[in-house]
């Protein structure tokens, strides 16, 4: 057996692990401050190695089901219905401001040769104007992509393509309406307070704990919409633990309201595998925003929301007539990237760097 077929069989031993015991957690048969199984326990009753365990349990850490503890083991920290039992404390804002995370560029070369196959393929029809939500090409290739690497399973006429997220949160606020009562993370990113404040939109700020926006928080607010970004908040670099994404899907649900997930940066987690979306979880209750200025190029002024069934007629009703704000060659460039897989080979390359120069820096 080759190399590669080896670490293949690896990987999907300690993914079926991971999914395994991240089940036996959110159905209670571990609760929180349990201890899990040790490594060598669960390595005999799985019939696995213990490295596939570390790798399971790692992945469990990073996605916030569990914490370790050194010479004591790992404890279950998933809360089940948070946002009804816990009132875990606000900080006050005196993070350490996070300067952007360089990633370094997509491979020029891979752009350059996307382009031209598809100046080759298309032709005179790279001049042809955009269908106001995206082209057809883009949403296929984005739809499977989400599928395959995020867990998000959407109709094409779900996704809708933007020249970057300012101009999709205009969207957003039009399409849910001035009416509804907004509230952001405190600290936040400016521009998110700076559109909201352009529009006359009424938001609150929510200061966040640890684990996210404060329970106390979420229930101080009597808005009905919740604007976040679950992964590496920035200034404050907080990343969203899996039970405070729950609570702020009930929060949502018992709100009758939405939320507004911003995922920008997540595909550079140091995990193994992708965070977990919010969007996931209540895909009827969450609009997800992402754009691809840090993953390909600033330059790339290019982004798209997914919005839920419930709200794609009205989307369509009222916001329609909008023409879509990204060139159609742009697009089919984009989509090239994703169905050749280069754009995926690169999120890949990256999160290894990124591991590897966490890995010096702890020596």
């Amino acid at each position: 057996m080759n190399e590669k077929m080896k670490n293949k069989e690896n990987q999907s031993a300690y993914m079926k692990l991971y999914t395994t015991l991240k089940n036996q957690i959110i159905e209670g048969i571990y609760i929180f401050g349990d201890r899990m199984p040790s490594k060598r326990t669960i390595a005999e009753d799985f019939c696995v190695s213990v490295i596939t365990v570390q790798h399971a349990y790692e992945m469990l850490c990073d996605e916030g089901y569990v914490e370790s503890v050194q010479r004591s083991g790992y404890y279950v920290s998933y809360k089940r219905d948070n946002w009804f039992s816990t009132n875990d404390n606000a900080i006050e804002n005196t993070h350490k401001i996070l300067e952007p995370i360089e990633t370094g560029d997509f491979p020029f070369s891979v752009l350059s040769k996307a382009m031209r196959k598809v100046i080759t393929v298309y032709g005179e029809n790279i001049l042809n104007k955009s269908p106001n939500t995206g082209c057809q090409e883009l949403k296929i290739a984005l739809s499977s992509y989400l599928a395959r690497n995020r867990g998000i399973v959407v109709d094409t006429q779900q996704i809708v393509i933007g020249s970057g997220a300012e101009y999709l949160y205009g969207l957003i606020i039009q399409l849910l309406g001035k009416v509804m009562s907004y509230a952001i993370e405190n600290p936040s990113y400016e521009k998110i307070r700076n559109i909201y404040y352009v529009y006359g939109i009424r938001y609150d700020m929510l200061k966040m704990g640890a684990e996210g926006i404060s329970t106390s928080e979420l229930r101080r607010t009597s808005a009905n919409v919740l604007h976040i970004t679950p992964y590496n908040s920035f200034p404050s670099g907080i990343t969203a633990t899996v039970s405070k994404k729950k609570e702020y899907v009930s929060w949502a649900k018992d709100r009758k309201g939405y939320i507004i997930e911003d995922d920008f940066d997540s595909e550079f987690t140091l995990s193994s595998k992708s965070e977990d979306t919010v969007f996931s979880l209540a895909p009827e209750r969450v609009i997800y925003v992402n754009t691809f200025s840090k993953t390909i190029s600033p330059s790339m002024r290019l982004g798209y929301m997914i919005i839920p069934k419930p709200l794609v007629k009205t989307f369509y009703k009222r916001l329609g007539f909008y023409s879509c704000s990204v060139p159609i060659f742009d697009q089919y460039v984009l989509a090239e990237l994703i169905e050749s897989g280069e754009f995926e080979r690169h999120i890949n390359r990256t999160r290894r760097r990124l591991r590897q120069e966490k890995g010096k820096n702890k020596n």
